[in-house]
């Protein structure tokens, strides 16, 4: 039986092992395609990367600029030199920010982007699930409807658009919040906001849709029926089939939370 039980373990750990292999070696290949298809792109754009800098510059002057970013090499050469470098994390000199390798610009905000992330994260993730389980389980019409206003409402509005609205309301005619750093808990409030209004409403989304099928399954049914009290069958029994699509959802989540501070973080 030992031997049995170890050879199961064993067949389970090697599936394990070559769904991860597999998982990341589409992760690579994906991010290789992604990469090709941003530089392609980026060369099909119409103009000049020095932007409003060509009208000032002499023909020698970028003859030199254009040396010494590469672009005055044959695409291929450009491309294999950028896949080159990209594997050795060496992004070159930023353009817009002359002197500073784009890695320094990167490793510098990371750590503010990751704390305001984790904030958004966290916030969308609480609220969205606290939303989501008022509106499946409330029996008021105007408290459902409120929810879903809320819910239509945050998918619908961008976070770049909720952003100006806050900063116009918030920070310019009222001056409850600060508009620019983030150096202290009140400077958080306002971007946080902005990038987790749009996740609030898909959680708040799934959360609902998730729990109102749950709660009509049997086995709640049962739990139920048995006298147990409402609030240890939502929490012990519900909540924990409801929340998987919530589960399944957090990992893009927080990808897309990270890669939209782009649009927010100053």
């Amino acid at each position: 039986r030992d031997r049995s039980v170890s050879r199961g373990l064993g067949d389970v750990y090697k599936r394990q092992g070559k769904y991860i292999l597999k998982r990341l070696a589409i992760g690579i290949l994906t991010l290789f395609i992604l990469a090709t298809i941003t530089f392609f792109l980026m060369h099909a754009i119409p103009g000049s990367p020095f932007g409003a800098d060509n009208k000032n510059l002499t023909p020698e002057q970028y003859a030199a600029m254009q040396a010494k970013y590469n672009l005055d090499k044959p695409l291929f050469q450009q491309y294999t030199t950028y896949m080159v470098n990209l594997l050795h994390m060496d992004f070159g000199e930023s353009i817009s920010k002359k002197g500073e390798l784009v890695l320094d610009i990167i490793l510098k905000r990371a750590p503010v982007t990751a704390r305001l992330g984790a904030c958004a994260f966290v916030i969308s993730v609480v609220a969205g699930i606290t939303l989501g389980i008022v509106g499946a389980l409330t029996k008021k019409k105007w408290v459902n409807g409120f929810i879903t206003f809320l819910a239509t409402l945050g998918v619908s509005l961008p976070s770049f658009i909720v952003a100006i609205l806050l900063m116009i309301f918030l920070g310019v005619k009222l001056k409850i919040f600060p508009l620019l750093g983030l150096s202290t808990p009140a400077s958080y409030v306002l971007p946080t906001i902005a990038l987790s209004i749009g996740p609030i409403a898909m959680v708040t989304r799934l959360t609902r849709s998730s729990l109102k099928d749950v709660m009509n399954k049997d086995y709640i049914i049962l739990a139920r029926s048995k006298g147990t009290d409402d609030v240890k069958v939502i929490i012990k029994h519900a909540l924990r089939n409801a929340l998987l699509p919530v589960i399944t959802y957090c990992g893009p989540l927080l990808a897309g939370l990270v890669t939209g501070l782009s649009l927010i973080h100053i």
